[in-house]
């Protein structure tokens, strides 16, 4: 095979490009149209010896040694070593393979397993077919993305070399699978909401704001689904859920994208109680689908998910042994943060940036409760000041019937007995509209379409929300939110 003008070139994408040219003058269709293969290269490996397979896959490792060589090609879910000599090629054939084929390049191999002698499952080729040229090479000595800029921009990279990465995110899909399946067993209809948005509401957050050229009028991408689901219960949906993505403006680290996926489902006649045995199945059944097992390895500690009953922390009764008084009787941030302040728990300086009660209630809250929790725990009984769309607590309407699961200090679901009381509903609004004013600039819009819905009737409900993001991050023990999104918004 000629191949002079190769020889003059030193950059690998030349080399390749003349390669794609040659082949094309020789009339050989460098990207064919298919390849009829017969096995997945995990199941081509678990067959017998001597079977007969056609399987493909790109090639992330070769050496030729003279008339003999072998490669490894591989696939999403494993890769296989296939041997390839002049005993079973002819001439033409393995000069081909030598001398046009690359790393990276993705082959059809068709041939016969046999097992070397050092145990190695292998396919002997008959043929080798070139199916795409790959005209950029992979990087060298590529044993996982050390550069996380390229990691992140480059996922296809980190897929094609990084094991950890290819089963977090084939874990991500199983994670998918579950949730719909699991569900769907136990009655809930799966729904689809806007993604686009007249108001901001259903979580304290802030909100992308785009323009509607045809309707000429605001909009914003959603920051949660929970007011259309309800409102899909208000018309009869017993159980519904949705697995949505979701959009909040707000810093970047480790835990939070500003576009994230999450789960939401609510169930007519529930409480917050019959959230809690359902979400402690679910996580249950979940841990057993993708690990097999119901405990977790993070940072040197084994949670434990298989426990009957969740540990757990009333966060009302907390809060007030860690502040030393009476929060929820505090009417004005102001008088809050003094006291706060003359219990000696944070300076003045510490809370300047939290405007409202609910902005340092919660700040207080992540500082001294969430962040020194590690195994998994319930937090129940929520300040009404928290959450405006809540079920206000018989005994005690400054507190609502809420709940969180929190692990290691991420908080992995939200849920609670929903407001159905359209009265106490509004007020609520208008005190986020209070807030607002205040200057925080996460609360809720007066959603008057919600309004109208829950003023036609709803039965009592209990919703949860779980981000599905943290979740992954906490099963497969990884660092990064990052790192458990396939495309993640870079600067």
């Amino acid at each position: 095979m000629e191949n002079n003008n190769i020889q003059n070139l030193s950059n690998e994408f030349d080399i390749r490009k003349e390669k794609i040219n040659m082949l094309d003058k020789q009339g050989e269709v460098v990207y064919k149209e298919k390849f009829d293969r017969t096995h997945t290269i995990k199941d081509a490996r678990e067959l017998a010896e001597g079977t007969k397979v056609k399987v493909a896959g790109r090639i992330v490792f070769r050496r030729i040694m003279g008339k003999f060589g072998f490669m490894q090609i591989r696939d999403l879910e494993a890769k296989i070593q296939i041997s390839v000599g002049r005993n079973e090629l002819d001439e033409q054939a393995y000069d081909f393979y030598k001398k046009m084929i690359d790393i990276g390049d993705f082959v059809g191999v068709e041939g016969e397993l046999y097992t070397t002698q050092t145990g190695e499952v292998t396919v002997k080729a008959h043929s080798v077919t070139l199916l795409s040229k790959a005209l950029r090479p992979l990087p060298e000595k590529f044993h996982g993305l050390t550069d996380l800029e390229a990691k992140y921009r480059q996922r296809y990279l980190d897929l094609i070399s990084n094991d950890e990465a290819r089963q977090v995110f084939i874990g991500r899909s199983k994670l998918l699978g579950f949730i719909r399946k699991y569900l769907g067993e136990n009655g809930f209809l799966e729904v689809e909401t806007p993604i686009l948005q007249t108001a901001v509401c259903g979580a304290s957050a802030r909100p992308f704001y785009t323009h509607h050229n045809a309707l000429d009028k605001e909009c914003n991408l959603r920051i949660a689904p929970e007011t259309y689901l309800k409102q899909c219960i208000a018309g009869g949906f017993d159980r519904v859920f949705e697995v949505a993505k979701c959009f909040r403006n707000e810093g970047m680290d480790t835990q939070h994208l500003q576009e994230f996926t999450q789960v939401e489902w609510y169930a007519s006649y529930w409480n917050f109680e019959d959230n809690i045995k359902f979400f402690q199945g679910f996580i249950k059944n979940l841990l057993l689908e993708l690990t097999g097992k119901t405990t977790i390895e993070k940072d040197g500690q084994v949670l434990d998910f298989g426990k009957e009953n969740f540990d757990r922390i009333n966060y009302v009764e907390k809060m007030r042994e860690i502040l030393g008084f009476d929060f929820l009787a505090c009417k004005e941030p102001e008088e809050l943060k003094a006291k706060i302040v003359e219990n000696g728990l944070f300076g003045m300086a510490e809370l300047e940036d939290y405007k409202s009660l609910s902005q340092i209630i919660d700040f207080v809250y992540k500082k001294k409760i969430r962040e020194h929790i590690v195994q998994p725990t319930i937090l129940y009984n929520y300040p009404a000041v928290l959450i405006p769309l809540a079920r206000r607590n018989d005994a005690d309407t400054r507190i609502i019937d809420v709940f969180q699961v929190v692990v290691m200090g991420t908080e992995l679901c939200k849920a609670y007995s929903e407001l159905v009381n359209p009265i106490q509903q509004r007020e609520a609004f208008e005190a986020q509209l209070e807030a607002k004013k205040q200057g925080d600039d996460e609360t809720m819009d007066l959603d008057e379409s919600f309004m109208l819905a829950m003023e036609h009737g709803m039965p009592p409900i209990s919703g949860l929300g779980c981000g599905l993001d943290r979740l992954l991050m906490l099963i497969y023990n990884q660092a990064s939110v990052r790192d458990v999104v396939l495309f993640p918004l870079m600067k």
